[in-house]
């Protein structure tokens, strides 16, 4: 199998494709077929430079854009753009406590979804009414979370690449202030938050290692046994394997696990 990857088209969002027997390149408009109906994408790596195998959540490319298509995607954004203005016009109105933020349609336009957020439930019932009325759709709000949002309207992380939510992360995963404790990080929320303001994603990537790694390391404040006599554990570095040990003497020396004493 021939894969690429392709970026949704205004969208952070990248899925690995099946390329067929297409070359394309790099910076190609394709159209691809997701759950949300043919959209199109612009391919960000080449087929040569894309890894070969199968896989389960590899989307189909099903041809290069058109200008028809082309033209149609134009269409859909202004259509995209005048929905989310008049939503937020009824919202002011009605003075719901909600923030919009994105509007999708079906693939048919029988159907058209608002996302937003809200600190707690909306009776959005004369919203539905009002938009159905002018839209001349169905209308369906969908209230969604502070990291959902992040994925949606995208954006830079601390570490100065996109966020993960918005370039590769399918699903959200557990992420606890244990985790940033267990890597030695500062707990200032402002250095483990992410834009959401919630912990960041990251922090869940190299857990289980550093689970692994410590299990050989006494924790900070234990007494211990070296090669150099007893001392008191002051900090552990994970990455080099290594313990900072003050002896009963006061002097500090960096040891490994092998040279701990029963």
């Amino acid at each position: 199998m021939k894969l690429v990857n392709v970026q949704l088209n205004k969208r952070f969002v990248v899925y690995k494709c099946d390329a067929g027997e297409e070359d394309y390149k790099t910076g190609d408009l394709v159209v691809l077929k997701t759950k949300e109906g043919d959209q199109i994408g612009r391919v960000v790596s080449n087929a040569a430079g894309a890894s070969s195998g199968s896989s389960k959540k590899v989307r189909t490319i099903l041809r290069s854009a058109n200008n028809e298509d082309q033209k149609k995607e134009a269409e859909k954004e202004k259509k995209a753009i005048e929905a989310l203005r008049i939503c937020k016009q009824k919202i002011a109105q009605l003075h719901l406590p909600m923030k919009l933020v994105d509007v999708s349609f079906s693939p048919k336009g029988e159907k058209t979804t608002f996302f937003f957020v809200a600190g707690s439930r909306v009776n959005f019932r004369e919203l539905v009414k009002k938009l159905a009325a002018e839209l001349y759709t169905r209308i369906e709000m969908r209230q969604i979370g502070a990291r959902n949002e992040a994925q949606i309207i995208g954006g830079v992380g601390c570490c100065g690449r996109p966020t993960c939510c918005s370039s590769f992360l399918s699903k959200f995963g557990p992420v606890s202030i244990r985790m940033a404790k267990e890597q030695g990080l500062s707990l200032e929320p402002t250095k483990i938050s992410g834009l959401c303001g919630r912990l960041l994603c990251c922090l869940a990537y190299e857990a289980d290692m550093y689970e692994d790694l410590k299990k050989n390391f006494a924790k900070c404040g234990s007494l211990v046994n070296t090669t150099y006599g007893k001392g008191k554990v002051v900090k552990v570095n994970v990455i080099a394997q290594k313990m900072l040990v003050e002896l009963k003497d006061g002097q500090m020396v960096n040891i490994s696990s092998d040279q701990l004493k029963n």
